[in-house]
């Protein structure tokens, strides 16, 4: 599968939570030279992280609630079944972060924490119409 966004148990996106959007892009861009794209959502402005044009990450404002959770960067894996890897999650002693939701144009994600607190990202992306 030549698309790390299609393969299962591929890492395919990172994203950084931070209390100060703007500053980590200008932050970012200086050092990496990244470019980025604004794109509104109703929680507020995702920035979308590029490398030579292609998307690679992100970077968005912490969500109400969030704000006493340290600025970091998160990851995550691409699985072909959120909802199915959540159970096997809890199965094998970890738990959901938060229940498996949709993100309309992109696809379902759930963060998961495995049985000593580490946790990580799960998505499973829309498949997209061919042209």
């Amino acid at each position: 599968m030549a698309n790390v966004f299609e393969q299962h148990g591929a890492f395919s996106w990172s994203e950084l939570m931070t209390d100060d959007p703007e500053k980590a892009i200008a932050f970012y861009r200086q050092v990496i030279g990244w470019e980025v794209e604004a794109m509104p959502m109703e929680e507020g402005t995702y920035h979308i992280v590029k490398a030579g044009g292609q998307p690679v990450g992100g970077i968005m404002g912490k969500p109400k609630g969030y704000e006493n959770i340290p600025n970091h960067w998160g990851s995550y894996i691409t699985v072909d079944d959120v909802d199915a890897t959540v159970e096997a999650a809890k199965t094998a002693g970890g738990c959901a972060v938060y229940e498996p939701k949709d993100i309309p144009g992109v696809g379902r994600i759930c963060a998961i924490s495995d049985q000593d607190g580490a946790i990580v990202s799960v998505i499973a992306y829309e498949q997209k119409e061919c042209e």
